[in-house]
């Protein structure tokens, strides 16, 4: 699972690119625009060379150009024309094409060089929701479907971790301005995905709270010792694998038995496995679908 993927098929350009198997069928007996080779079953398999070159492609016809001349460009030329167009959601789209291609090559600079591109002209919540978030949940698919390796998974999320921890501390160094609450932040007994949770982490210092975090793979037990921290704690956690659905209620029923038996006190979830579950009928519980909808809330 963890070796390096130096060749695809045409279903993993179709999951990474967008394209249909069909059309890049087409674009290749057409126009000639990739040279895959094949196996002795004569299947399809194509480098990662191919797959850049696809991605640009595609990048290309999602701005308005036509197949029929790109097929006419060299590599560096259509390589060029990517790095000439500039406009907002042009650069949104080629910014996920160079996150996946560094993501796939292992390339750290690409990856630097990218997002700095994305800060000279956005602030991080723009560039977090509108370019990581769409990334993550290409990934997501991707890994599901066997097209990337948990290396390539571990590679990208890492690094985009490393962002959101240099925007966090950036905050840190400002007292909050806010004092009617407090946030506590922290992520259940074996979860550990936590970007999420970090980038809520970042709108809670951004909009001026008070603020602890906690971390991954909290026992409940150890959560009351944090009670005292203010008169009107708000404690938030993201179920992105744990708990199991049909164990949420339960889960929560426990929380308010163990940390929550303060009325003030309250519990805020976000997480896709709060989506289309049981969720408890107690009055301190608050679900968000989306962190948009969290930060509409602040």
């Amino acid at each position: 699972m963890n070796n390096i993927k130096q060749f695809f098929s045409i279903k993993d350009l179709e999951n990474l690119c967008g394209i249909k198997a069909h059309t890049i069928r087409i674009w290749e007996k057409r126009y000639n625009l990739l040279s895959p080779n094949r196996t002795e079953t004569n299947i399809r398999t194509y480098s990662l060379e191919n797959l850049q070159k696809l991605l640009n492609v595609t990048y290309l016809v999602n701005s308005g150009y036509k197949i029929s001349r790109i097929s006419k460009l060299n590599n560096q030329e259509i390589n060029e024309y990517v790095r000439n167009i500039v406009s907002d959601n042009s650069t949104k789209n080629q910014a996920i094409n160079s996150f996946k291609i560094a993501m796939l090559n292992y390339d750290l600079h690409l990856f630097s060089g990218t997002y700095e591109q994305l800060a000279s002209k956005r602030n991080f919540r723009q560039i977090f929701i509108n370019v990581l978030i769409p990334l993550l949940k290409e990934i997501g698919l991707l890994w599901q479907t066997n097209t990337i390796s948990l290396s390539h998974e571990h590679f990208i999320t890492n690094l985009i971790k490393q962002k959101l921890l240099l925007n966090i501390e950036k905050l840190q160094y400002s007292k909050p301005s806010k004092k009617d609450k407090a946030f506590i932040l922290f992520l259940p007994e074996n979860e550990i995905h936590e970007l999420g949770l970090l980038y809520i982490h970042y709108e809670i210092l951004l909009h001026g709270y008070k603020a602890i975090y906690l971390g991954s793979s909290i026992p409940l037990y150890s959560l009351p010792n944090l009670l005292s921290f203010h008169d009107n704690n708000i404690f938030i956690s993201y179920f992105t694998i744990k708990p199991e659905k049909e164990n949420i209620s339960e889960y929560l029923n426990e929380f308010n038995k163990v940390v929550c038996t303060d009325k003030m006190n309250e519990f805020w979830i976000l997480g896709k496995q709060i989506l289309n579950s049981p969720k408890s009928n107690q009055k301190n519980h608050r679900y968000f679908e989306s962190i948009n909808e969290f930060i509409c809330e602040l």
